[in-house]
């Protein structure tokens, strides 16, 4: 697409320069002027060239237009498709792509992973409705996307569960994720009539596990949730 757009906007340049031209040259050239002014045919010429010329800005323009338009609806189908309707975060689609990176090749000692569990998800569902719960996994979902921000990939693993993998992870980027989104649970939930949120999350860090895969490590960052 950038491809074509760039092609596009190359075409109009040149079609003003070559206009811009034309036009000089026209009202520069007081003979040429008069050859046209007072020579039918080559008067009907200019005509039919500068129809040709208006039709073309037009086609460019039409193009530029349909164009946005694909372009827009493309960033809708790609929000659709990697994005959690509900969390507003990356989805399991997203993670998979990340973990894909890492299939059948021995697993970098610095990749990390933390699974989050939001516990009282079915609570909520009950006592205030699915639409709080919903609310709830959305707040959540903003919180882990906000502070992960430089320091590793978050994304809905489903359900109740949230996923983020460190890719170039290190003991203290883990506990740096981990304090900011302590603390910005805490700071919302101490604000009077907001719904509290309750979470767990289980640590899986290759440089002390030594795995063979990135599924095996996220596997273990999940089992060690209820240890948590």
């Amino acid at each position: 697409m950038k491809k074509i757009d760039r092609f596009k906007t190359v075409q109009l340049i040149v079609s003003i320069i070559l206009t811009a031209i034309c036009c000089f040259l026209i009202f520069t050239n007081e003979s040429l002027f008069h050859a046209i002014a007072l020579d039918s045919n080559v008067r009907t010429v200019c005509i039919l060239l500068w129809a040709s010329l208006g039709i073309s800005f037009l086609f460019i323009f039409i193009d530029f237009s349909m164009f946005s338009s694909v372009k827009r609806a493309y960033r809708e189908l790609d929000y659709a498709v990697h994005r959690d309707p509900v969390a507003g975060i990356a989805n399991r689609y997203s993670s998979d792509a990340v973990i894909e990176k890492y299939l059948d090749r021995p697993l970098p000692y610095n990749v990390g992973a933390v699974m989050f569990d939001l516990t009282n998800i079915k609570e909520i569902n009950e006592n205030f409705g699915h639409l709080q719960g919903n609310d709830a996994i959305r707040v959540f979902g903003t919180i882990l996307s906000m502070e992960s921000v430089d320091l590793c990939f978050v994304s809905r693993n489903g359900g109740n569960r949230f996923l983020a993998i460190f890719e170039d992870g290190s003991e203290a980027k883990i506990n740096k994720f981990i304090q900011r989104v302590e603390s910005k649970v805490s700071e919302g939930n101490s604000i009077p009539g907001k719904i509290v949120l309750e979470y767990k999350y289980g640590i899986a860090f290759n440089k002390y596990e030594k795995l063979d895969s990135i599924t095996e490590l996220i596997s273990l960052s999940a089992r060690r949730i209820n240890q948590s």
